[in-house]
């Protein structure tokens, strides 16, 4: 497939903020928001007068009580914001739909300055209701959106049943070991040991790993992501604009967004899921190769997920995933391709997407204390599962 314009290569990540990140947090929805976006704003060297668009995902959204209670609408009041552009919606790439869509409004001339967040308070609906689920609503009667209702039936209702499938599969095909699983739990881990905000700090070992509870079999406690409260900030401007800020510009080399399959959970490929077409978009979209990739920020929403975007993005042969990950060696701090270097979501937090982009831009300008990993410039963030799936590959100038 050719592409005539690459849009996003003239959009730069200028700046990025997160608020705290708590289990849970005693500031609400809307403090936790402003805190991320007002640091991210300040990070580009900006204010509020000069952001002229907002997106996020999933926007002001119920899917599952307080997961997405704040959307661009009370942001854009809150923050008495004046816009050119702004939009959100559940239906879309990923967690990273909001970036995306970001930066065709930038590209497509509308705006100059995107501020893009997501904001998270699922500790906090937990803490209230430990039966909240963020993909079919139970508790409200009803199946949350049309596609659940094929699933609930079979009292498929949280996204564990439908990941465990992968898992497994994954087992089946390849050969993949729990103790080759394990590795992204515990690498993670490692990880979050260093990063102030992350919600598990406590060294894990294999046994730990191992005897946690299983949960929807072959998954364990310790390979779900640990629920929280927090948002995350991203500033996309304009690379001529960003260029003139007071951090190196990030650039956008190329975008995954692509779905070439059904969108449903079971019947995408139980191998890979649409992390494979976005991918594969991707790496047609720049003359980069999955080589130059120093440093890997993979969706970790269950442990299998990052597997198969290692396999999809092509940092792995397809199958290999496993064996690449055995032993930690590779994806550690040190390795040669450091994986969730801020703990990802097994153990920093489910900030659900938009953290992974926070920590490859920490990352790349070198300003992660402790769990600063070698100077790099090219890395990659992806985010998402099932037919959920998009990708950006970022270059430091």
């Amino acid at each position: 497939m050719m592409f005539d314009h690459l849009y996003e290569k003239n959009v730069a990540i200028a700046g990025v903020g997160q608020s705290e990140v708590a289990r849970p947090s005693d500031k609400s929805a809307m403090r936790l928001t402003l805190d991320a976006c007002l640091e991210a704003i300040a990070d580009a060297g900006l204010t509020r007068k000069d952001i002229d668009g907002v997106a996020c995902w999933p926007g002001d959204n119920n899917n599952g009580n307080s997961f997405s209670p704040v959307g661009p609408n009370a942001l854009i009041g809150t923050m008495g914001l004046h816009v050119n552009w702004y939009g959100g919606g559940y239906e879309g790439p990923g967690p990273l739909a909001g970036v995306i869509n970001g930066a065709m409004a930038i590209a497509a001339g509308l705006c100059r300055h995107v501020l893009v967040f997501r904001t998270i308070t699922e500790a906090s609906a937990r803490r209230l209701d430990k039966n909240a689920n963020a993909l079919s609503n139970k508790t409200a009667g009803r199946d949350s959106s049309f596609f659940w209702q094929w699933y609930t039936p079979y009292e498929v209702h949280s996204a564990i049943n439908l990941m465990a499938m992968y898992a497994q599969r994954h087992f089946h095909e390849y050969g993949t070991t729990p103790e080759q699983l394990a590795q992204i739990a515990l690498t993670c881990r490692a990880n979050a040991e260093l990063n102030p905000k992350a919600v598990y700090r406590t060294p894990m070992t294999m046994d730990d790993y191992l005897a946690s509870r299983m949960i929807s079999t072959p998954l364990r406690m310790f390979d779900c992501d640990v629920h929280c409260d927090g948002a995350t900030a991203i500033v996309l401007s304009r690379m001529d604009a960003a260029r003139h800020g007071p951090n190196p510009p990030i650039r956008l080399e190329a975008i995954g967004s692509a779905l070439h399959q059904p969108w449903s959970w079971d019947q995408v490929s139980l191998t890979g899921g649409a992390s494979i077409d976005a991918a594969r978009m991707m790496w047609q979209r720049t003359d980069l190769k999955p080589a130059d990739v120093r440093s890997a920020q993979l969706y970790d929403g269950f442990s299998i997920l990052t597997l198969l975007w290692l396999e999809a993005l092509g940092l792995c042969p397809v199958g290999e995933s496993g064996r690449f990950v055995e032993g930690g060696t590779r994806i550690a701090r040190d390795g040669a391709l450091p994986v969730n270097t801020n703990g990802g979501q097994l153990s920093g937090g489910r900030t659900h997407g938009l953290g992974y982009l926070h920590e490859a831009c920490t990352q790349l300008w070198e300003r992660a204390g402790q769990r600063q990993i070698a100077p790099h410039q090219v890395a990659v963030a992806a985010a998402g599962g099932g037919p959920l799936a998009g990708s950006l590959l970022l270059v430091r100038e």
